[in-house]
């Protein structure tokens, strides 16, 4: 049940759990650039936040757009080729799957993270984080002044 908060608020809490949970996917494929057999992953932030928005309709996954380097790995096939993220399932924290990068010059050690793309991966969606908390703090801040009148 949604409340007046949730709807002042927005999709902006759902957006910043995923903002967090992109932030450990991407560390990990930065901490991992020099494992053999590495799969880098990722989520399909647009696809994830429609359906956390609870507008699965527009959640396109790998198909849209916005993920032209993502695919889906049968599960089976991912855990032959690399461990797992510590801590982390085969679905993000919304039941959005996560995703593999395809790699756009496969190593010949198998590992499929590209440095650089991740790095500024990592650089934008840490922007968006930093945004999506300054919009949160802004909008409690303004309904505490509208709650003490100061």
């Amino acid at each position: 049940m949604r409340t007046s908060l949730d709807a002042y608020l927005g999709i902006h809490p759902q957006a910043l759990t995923l903002e967090a949970k992109r932030n450990e996917l991407l560390a990990a494929n930065l901490a991992n650039v020099d494992t053999p057999n590495y799969k880098a992953r990722d989520i399909d932030f647009k696809a994830a936040l429609a359906a956390a928005g609870g507008d699965p309709a527009s959640s396109a996954g790998a198909n849209s757009p916005s993920a032209p380097i993502l695919r889906t790995v049968n599960a089976s096939a991912a855990a032959a080729a690399h461990a797992p993220v510590q801590g982390s399932g085969d679905t993000s924290l919304d039941g959005t799957p996560l995703m593999y990068r395809v790699p756009m010059a496969p190593a010949l050690d198998g590992n499929t993270v590209d440095e650089q793309l991740e790095q500024s991966a990592f650089v934008e969606n840490n922007v968006r984080y930093q945004a999506t908390l300054t919009f949160l703090n802004n909008a409690l801040r303004g309904l505490m002044t509208a709650i003490t009148g100061s």
